[in-house]
């Protein structure tokens, strides 16, 4: 039953805010920050009453850790679908995702992921995929925060079993000179993947860690840099097993 009621109000939103959409496409001509911030305050709510008709509780850590006035590069484990939606419902930052190249030809959604300031990604083109970098690092330059996801796919194995982070994930923050957050993400999988084709009720923790300034690091840990952000990821997964 809740995966027809997710399905319904994806729908919904869809055909609903398409009008809003279009309205927006033309602030954007005039107001850019005005159209990403209105549109991520649409695509938020959506994503809240999604979560809602699926039954998904969600405890926010950490927050208060993020740097409120510049932007930063989120990196977070990755387990389910359910990862973006409970990560834009409580990003504190105007932020766009970076998505693999096939959903850019998802009609109408990825439309909103354009308004997002979302970034796609060729992984098999290095040529485009330093595109993409550069992109994301103007955009960070700008203001707006970038969210990754640098195991590169959903993690099919244990929790704690992190999928070695691709260490080109975090170019856009070098180049930059923004901070990285760890965030980590338990028990997303619980909501749908655990049980395909089903959607279940199921308590998601998101955690925002410390910052991480590349530059504040010592030669050996910027050159593994996906390496130390894991880790601290894995560690805060840990720590936070037992709110589940």
């Amino acid at each position: 039953m809740r995966i027809v009621l997710v399905a319904l109000a994806i729908v919904l939103f869809l055909i609903l805010f398409l009008p809003l959409y279009f309205i927006l496409w033309i602030v954007g001509k005039f107001n850019p920050h005005a159209k990403t911030a209105a549109s991520q305050a649409i695509v938020r709510n959506a994503f809240r009453f999604t979560l809602f008709c699926a039954g998904t509780k969600i405890t926010v850590l950490g927050r208060e850790n993020v740097p409120k006035d510049e932007a930063v590069l989120y990196a977070a484990n990755h387990r389910g679908f359910a990862d973006i939606p409970v990560g834009y419902i409580t990003l504190p930052t105007l932020t766009g995702f970076v998505a693999k190249k096939e959903i850019k030809k998802v009609p109408i959604f990825s439309w909103w992921m354009k308004n997002l300031n979302c970034l796609f990604l060729d992984r098999d083109d290095m040529k485009e995929g330093l595109k993409t970098i550069l992109t994301g690092v103007e955009y960070m330059k700008n203001g707006y925060s970038i969210f990754i996801m640098p195991e590169g796919t959903r993690n099919r194995g244990d929790e704690l079993d992190l999928l070695p982070f691709k260490e080109g994930s975090f170019k856009m923050a070098e180049k930059s000179g923004c901070a990285i957050i760890p965030v980590a993400i338990s028990n997303s999988a619980a909501v749908f993947e655990k049980q395909i084709p089903w959607v279940k009720p199921a308590h998601v923790i998101i955690h925002y860690g410390c910052p991480i300034y590349p530059d504040s690091l010592s030669k050996e840990e910027k050159k593994h840099l996906g390496v130390t952000v894991r880790d601290n990821i894995i560690e805060t997964l840990k720590t936070d097993a037992d709110l589940v």
